[in-house]
């Protein structure tokens, strides 16, 4: 690089310092040691330079450093960029001959070729520095004749050629060159330019790809600070946007073909169908042929204003792959008289020009002098500009050829404000007025900060860092008439506006790549849809996730949601994990099983209440009266109890239900089970009273039975109370059972006391069921203690499958399984107990006496 740059350079360097041909000390005459012949020449009493990339590619020379190598050669005749530069000849043209700017003064021009590559661009300021011609050129002293500078189109050759001009303070309006680091004054004091900052160009691009939803883009950016720059800001603001970057890859700015196809492969690999490209176009001209030959299809194109209206573009070849695209384009404008002023190039008009003799080779692909050498055919003489020629003949909607024409007028005008001398405040304070025959680069550089006129109904003007209004056109690439491309012109970005008002597109007049008329897809993973969050891939960018449906309870009612929300305590989530709605309230109801269950204990009440009927109709009989009647009216009238407290255990509950649910149900099973182990001592008292001395009967009779069963119901009746008193029942909303529902339950209060109530029934049946079996061999065809130990038997069985069933069932299968164990134990004593005597009595009543009951004949 180095060798390369004293190529480029050093002959320029010599040219401006001189070289001393006589070594002698007092005599120094000063040789030109290389040339750079411009490429338009015209004089005038100021003069202003003009770069231009009239080629776009270059050929370097052999550097093996055995010989003087030869120049750059630039390849690639660029018809738009000539476009430019007689656009500026133009423009100059018609200042000279304006009655109203630089009276009695005349512009002149140098106009150079930079061949879009900086050092080359370096070249051409240096030469540009040193005289109108080569004969004229004031060699080794004097300041420079030249003013100001028109240049140049990318960001990299500005660069270079703003600091070869900022020691001679010689300023310079750039038509194309947007990289946001030009803003910078304390480097680039002498820059301005009539083309937007690039950080207006990127707040542009991502919001379009917000508008459009393209979360997964790629980039490729030339090998250049507008490349560099650009990408940054545009990742600056995608920043938190959700929007991520594929791929970023580079264009060499020596093209190498091998390095594009890579960048192509990666291209197609990727899952991103959306490529943002910050490049030239005389870097894009050749990668886009390399695209166009291995026929990749389907992506879409997100140009920059560098290449975005570039007119080599345009040909039907490139549309299957090109088209579609959009980007944001300068903002065009009309220049007055240009077609006709292009139409007026002609070999004939400038037969030594070889840009023009070039012209004519690149419009019709034939050489029109012999002694231009080239290896095209001839022309035939009677070749003419048409407007298929749309490189070079678009004039319709110029852009930067717009962007040329303003800044020589913004030169003319600061020009003239300088020679009339029009003081007034502003930034530079110490500026004066210049005499006409000694104005200097930085007193025109002092009106340029300052210069405000208006052109074609636009305002041009330049802020403290020298840039100007933010302004682009949207353009989108679509088939025109013939097959070719054209740029059509969608919507507007306008900086000015407030912020997310900049943005204005017609999206229905879009065409999109492929020809499509609906918005590409380009994203990394599918959003995730409500009901389900966003699950992040390790090592990946956020744009790469995983749809995880919410858990249940939790819900998310947007697309692409971060976490899931949890449901508040009485909802729950629904099938589908959007909504929250209300938890099913749960109780035994009644429903089938609520249904069934009191059918069951109704009918059970009714057969004891049927039993108690057959038992008083009957009770003068010997089956009735020899088993203690009275006590059988108590324990069937307790059971109708029993049976009947089942129901309180079925429908929601409340305060009163729950506290009478266990209070009801524990004191008529042990009113129940008192009157049975009352009539189970009887029973034992009548069997051992047939043994001498055994006198336990008088200590059984009627009273001490009734105070037997007053007593033991008392205690029950005690520790209810005390059950009720310090933590009685009460409803509760229980969601621990099963999250999705919320289980109205009776709580228990205090455990202690409800197993103590329990425990105290689980007692009395013991002590009856041992009893029983003690009196089991009692003599006689009917032996009471035999059906109450089996009844003992099956009630003790009920209630202790009750509590392991109890204690793991869920919800409201617990009042069902409690209900259940007081009916089944409301049975088990009813029929054991009172369906032999029901048997005898309607069935056999010729057994119900008195001597065959004990067993006589």
């Amino acid at each position: 690089m180095t060798l390369l740059f004293l190529i480029l350079v050093k002959p320029m360097f010599v040219l401006i310092h001189g070289a001393c041909a006589d070594p002698a000390p007092l005599v120094k005459v000063c040789s030109l040691q290389s040339s750079f012949e411009p490429g338009f020449v015209a004089a005038g009493d100021y003069i202003i330079g003009g770069i231009f990339p009239l080629h776009y590619n270059q050929e370097m020379p052999d550097l093996n450093s055995t010989y003087r190598p030869p120049a750059v050669k630039c390849n690639g005749f660029d018809p738009r960029a000539f476009r430019w530069a007689q656009t500026m000849r133009l423009a100059v043209e018609e200042i000279n001959q304006s009655k109203k700017l630089l009276s009695n003064h005349t512009l002149g021009y140098k106009i150079f070729d930079s061949c879009a590559y900086p050092l080359t661009g370096q070249r051409a300021a240096l030469a540009m520095m040193n005289g109108l011609a080569e004969a004229e050129s004031p060699m080794c002293h004097g300041a420079s004749p030249l003013l100001a500078i028109i240049g140049e189109s990318g960001s990299a050759q500005s660069i270079v050629v703003s600091r070869i001009l900022q020691p001679f303070r010689i300023p310079m309006i750039s038509y194309f060159s947007s990289c946001a680091c030009l803003s910078d004054r304390r480097k680039y004091p002498t820059f301005f330019r009539v083309i937007p900052n690039d950080d207006y160009q990127v707040k542009a691009i991502a919001q379009l790809l917000l508008r459009f939803h393209w979360t997964w883009v790629g980039l490729v950016r030339g090998d250049h600070e507008y490349g560099r720059f650009a990408v940054h800001g545009l990742l600056r603001e995608l920043k938190g946007t959700g929007v991520c970057v594929a791929y970023q890859e580079m264009i060499p700015l020596l093209y190498n073909r091998q390095r594009a196809l890579e960048i192509m492969q990666v291209m197609q690999d990727s899952g991103a169908k959306v490529v943002v490209v910050f490049s030239a176009e005389g870097e894009m001209t050749p990668f886009l042929k390399d695209y166009m030959m291995l026929n990749i299809t389907g992506i879409q194109w997100v140009a920059s204003e560098a290449w975005v209206t570039a007119s080599v573009f345009a040909g039907r070849e490139f549309y299957p792959y090109l088209g579609g695209t959009i980007g944001f384009g300068i903002r065009q404008g009309h220049i007055r008289g240009l077609r006709s002023y292009l139409e007026t190039v002609d070999p004939q008009t400038y037969p030594s020009n070889t840009l023009v003799q070039e012209l004519w080779g690149a419009l019709y692909g034939c050489s029109p002098s012999h002694s231009f050498y080239s290896p095209l055919p001839p022309c035939s003489g009677q070749e003419s500009l048409l407007a298929q020629h749309s490189g070079y003949m678009n004039t319709s909607s110029p852009r930067v050829a717009y962007n040329v024409y303003k800044a020589v007028y913004a030169i003319a005008h600061s020009l003239n404000n300088l020679l009339g001398c029009q003081e007034h405040s502003g930034p530079f304070y110490n500026k004066s007025c210049a005499q006409r025959n000694d104005i200097q680069p930085w007193q025109l550089q002092h009106y340029l900060q300052e210069v405000a006129f208006n052109i074609g109904g636009e305002e041009v003007n330049f802020d403290l860092k020298g840039d100007s209004i933010p302004y682009y056109d949207i353009i989108n690439w679509q088939r025109g008439p013939g097959g070719n491309i054209e740029f059509v012109n969608i919507g507007l970005f306008d900086g000015t506006k407030a912020a997310g008002m900049e943005l204005v597109i017609e999206e229905e007049k879009i065409v999109w790549a492929g020809h499509q008329s609906e918005v590409l897809v380009s994203i990394c993973s599918a959003s995730c849809h409500p009901g389900s969050r966003k699950a992040v891939r390790r090592g990946e960018p956020v744009c790469c996730f995983d749809c995880v449906p919410c858990d249940t309870g939790k819900i998310s009612n947007q697309t692409d949601a971060i976490d899931c929300t949890v449901c508040p305590e009485d909802f729950w989530s629904n099938t589908d994990r959007t909504l929250c709605i209300p938890k099913k309230v749960e109780f035994l109801t009644y429903d089938s099983l609520g249904i069934a269950l009191t059918a069951i204990a109704v009918v059970g009440a009714c057969i004891t209440i049927a039993v108690l009927a057959v038992f008083l109709h009957n009770r003068n009989t010997a089956i009735v009266r020899l088993n203690n009647s009275e006590l059988s009216f108590f324990i069937l009238l307790s059971l109708t109890l029993c049976f009947l407290c089942a129901l309180v255990f079925i429908g929601e509950p409340t305060p009163w239900s729950c506290m009478l649910r266990h209070t009801a149900f524990s004191i008529t099973f042990s009113l129940c089970i008192s009157c049975i182990l009352g009539k189970t001592l009887v029973v034992l008292a009548v069997f051992t009273s047939t043994r001498p001395g055994n006198n336990l009967m008088k200590w059984l009779g009627p009273m001490q039975q009734r105070a037997i069963i007053s007593t033991c119901t008392l205690v029950q009746v005690i520790i209810c109370a005390a059950w009720l008193i310090d933590a009685p029942p009460f409803p509760s909303r229980n969601t621990l059972y099963e999250h999705s529902k919320i289980v109205l339950e009776c709580s228990v209060g205090s455990s202690l006391a409800f197993w103590c109530v329990l425990g105290y029934i689980g007692l009395l049946a013991c002590m009856c069921f041992i009893l029983a079996f003690l009196a089991r061999k009692l003599p006689g065809n009917f032996n009471e203690a035999k059906y109450i130990t089996f009844s003992m038997l099956i009630f003790c069985a009920v209630w202790l499958a009750f509590i392991p069933a109890y204690i793991s069932s869920p919800g409201k299968y617990a009042d069902a399984v409690e209900t259940f164990a007081i009916l089944a134990s409301s049975f088990g004593l009813l029929f054991c107990l009172f369906a032999p005597k029901c048997f005898i009595i309607l069935l056999q009543p010729e057994k119900n006496t008195k001597q065959h009951l004990m067993g006589k004949k």
